[in-house]
């Protein structure tokens, strides 16, 4: 699961072999871990750095920990524009990097949508 927040870019999975109850919270900046740490989740555990990976750092955490992490992330919320916040939390470089996902995302959605209004112009035989 791709996770955007305020405090950093995660993707959290449940790594074959694992115990059923740890999750791998990965990220591409060490940063931004230690930045979940220190905001939502003082039981992350160390951050390990992997070369030649996808992502370049890992944490192990506990599906339960984890979620508790996500439900103070959620109350802790007031913004009401998220690229805005990012900018302020994390600096503007970083909110231009999760406006370009966000663009891709967009013209995704218009593309669909057009191809949804193409298809109802097509006569069904």
């Amino acid at each position: 699961m791709w996770i955007y927040t305020t405090v950093g870019f995660f993707s959290v999975v449940q790594k074959k072999g694992q115990a059923d109850d740890l999750l791998m919270v990965r990220g591409r900046f060490r940063g931004d871990l230690e930045a979940l740490r220190e905001a939502y989740l003082p039981e992350l555990g160390a951050v390990t750095e992997y070369g030649g990976t996808d992502y370049a750092f890992r944490a192990p955490v506990t599906k339960v920990a984890f979620t508790r992490a996500m439900a103070r992330i959620v109350a802790d919320m007031t913004y009401d524009n998220f690229k805005n916040e990012v900018s302020r939390q994390q600096g503007p470089e970083r909110a231009r990097i999760y406006h370009d996902v966000w663009d891709v995302m967009f013209r995704e959605q218009n593309r669909a949508e057009r191809n949804a209004r193409n298809r109802k112009d097509v006569p069904v035989e």
